[in-house]
């Protein structure tokens, strides 16, 4: 007899997951696809979508090679969020994609704020800032910059729903993506028609809103063929990856905090209701479970700081491979404080709490008694002070963590859940299915929508903990000191940074 399962897809940035879950909860199995972005230009990236559909065919393939005894009752999409789509009229994509970390559109981010009136105004049509990225931006760089190929611009999607026109050959998004465009009504959780009209957007180049759960679709003959899935199989509406992997951790209820270290870094909770968005620092979007919202920042420095030091080790040692596992063991050589050492991990420009693509990185606090230990430390501490920094602006929105659900890579170090856990002042936990990230939430959802679970917390409670830290005291204290100089770094420092960064330009040009 065929065992019953729901599928999980996630585009992410560089490869596809693919993941099946049984109806009674258990995980079957997960594939992986990569693929490779494109950097044209400094700050710009790229991607062809076709690169999407054929790693989600070859995961999705790979995938069911072994569970053949498996029934799919129902596929969740999740993917990178942001991201452009540009499609003409008859679906053939014009350009490729331009994806959620593109730093092109800045110009075009600050001239659609002023046209709406200003940053407060526009946080009255959609309670965001039009952040550098948004996909409303992306569309007003193409309109300025390539008017040929948009005067041929028909429709415009993120990149899981290209994967469900593909599959279904239905246009449709829903509410926890359409929040990232910087052009929905959070509050109302649909399109803010108004302020496409203010800002000159056709609102026929976006698809319909669904709720997440809701059955946008189903899979096509033509899908059915490429994909080898049966045809007929029901497609639910989804959820931007920064946004449904918060379910994939079991995080639902109000006091459940996550955070997310992989390239960047994510501060995410789930809220009852939509709360009013402090200066614009945090990014406060509709929740993939109906009736709720989400408040998250993001740091672009997590893991990609961790990476950066990796490289600048093999550099210096060629002789020694510095694993990950390496500058772990060797920041444990270390004391909490690093020995006074401080880290601004800015290394690609920052968006949360401060939105300024132009800071810059630094060691603060060096001197001749630190080596290789206080750095590897002080790299990791200065992650953990940035997704602390974010949570100090949701705790002044009214937001509180009674437990912190980590994921991401970064979630395998005890050290960095022992910091994190100091620094919040609660237990952080590891859940099963967050190591699969936002495809396991993906698969939470698509069981919601086919009425598998009956409710989110019921999907929720499938994350039960693996790992727990508690924080401690001592712990506590001896990281404050060094992060109460973090936070007053960036301002003391944010002019020195242009400057440099102006310099830099002036020079490249």
């Amino acid at each position: 007899m065929a065992r019953e399962a729901v599928l999980g897809i996630d585009i992410g940035t560089s490869g596809c997951k693919a993941l099946l879950l049984s109806t009674d909860g258990a995980l079957l199995g997960s594939e992986t696809a990569t693929y490779d972005l494109a950097q044209p230009r400094p700050g710009w990236t790229e991607q062809d979508p076709a690169l999407w559909i054929e790693g989600a065919r070859r995961a999705v393939g790979q995938l069911l090679a072994g569970h053949g005894d498996v029934e799919i009752r129902a596929i969740g999409l999740s993917g990178q969020m942001h991201g452009l789509t540009p499609l003409d009229a008859e679906d053939r994509v014009l350009r490729p994609a331009l994806l959620w970390n593109d730093q092109r559109n800045g110009a075009e981010c600050a001239a659609l704020t002023e046209k709406a009136g200003g940053e407060e105004a526009l946080r009255g049509y959609t309670n965001n800032r039009m952040l550098l990225g948004y996909t409303g931006g992306k569309v007003a760089w193409m309109r300025a910059h390539e008017p040929d190929l948009f005067s041929r611009l028909r429709h415009v999607l993120n990149p899981k729903d290209y994967l469900r026109l593909v599959l279904t050959g239905e246009k449709a998004t829903e509410v926890s993506d359409a929040s990232g465009t910087g052009l929905f009504d959070v509050r109302a959780r649909q399109w803010s028609f108004p302020l496409m009209q203010k800002l000159d957007i056709d609102q026929n180049l976006f698809p319909a809103c669904h709720e997440s759960p809701e059955i946008t679709g189903l899979v096509s003959r033509s899908g059915a063929e490429l994909f080898g899935l049966r045809q007929g199989i029901p497609v639910v509406g989804g959820g931007g990856d920064s946004v449904i992997q918060t379910i994939g951790s079991g995080v639902i209820a109000p006091g459940d905090v996550q955070t997310t270290i992989g390239t960047a870094g994510i501060v995410a909770s789930a809220l009852d209701a939509a709360i009013d968005n402090p200066e614009s620092r945090l990014q406060v979007f509709c929740n993939v479970a109906p009736g709720k919202w989400h408040a998250m920042g993001v740091t672009l420095n997590a893991g990609f700081a961790m990476s950066w030091f990796q490289r600048l080790l093999r550099g210096l040692a060629g002789d020694k491979d510095w694993s990950y596992e390496q500058i772990v063991a060797t920041a444990t050589e270390s004391v909490a404080g690093s020995r006074g050492l401080v880290f601004l991990p800015y290394l690609n420009g920052e968006r949360a709490p401060h939105s300024d693509p132009e800071a810059r990185g630094a060691f603060i606090g060096l001197t001749g008694l630190h080596g290789p230990a206080e750095m590897a430390r002080a790299v990791m501490e200065g992650v953990a002070f940035a997704l602390y920094d974010i949570f100090s602006v949701m705790r002044r929105a009214g937001i509180e963590a009674h437990v912190v659900k980590a994921s991401g890579g970064g979630a395998r170090s005890a050290l960095w859940r022992r910091m994190q856990a100091d620094l919040f002042g609660c237990d952080v936990v590891t859940t099963e299915g967050a190591a699969e990230g936002a495809a396991f939430g993906a698969a939470l959802v698509a069981g919601l929508g086919l009425g598998i679970f009956e409710t989110p917390e019921q999907a929720a409670n499938l994350c039960r903990p693996l790992t727990r830290e508690s924080a401690d005291a001592a712990g506590r204290a001896a990281l404050s000191p060094g992060f109460s100089v973090y936070q007053a770094l960036y301002p003391a420092l944010a002019d020195s940074m242009h400057a440099l960064a102006r310099a830099h330009d002036d020079i490249e040009a």
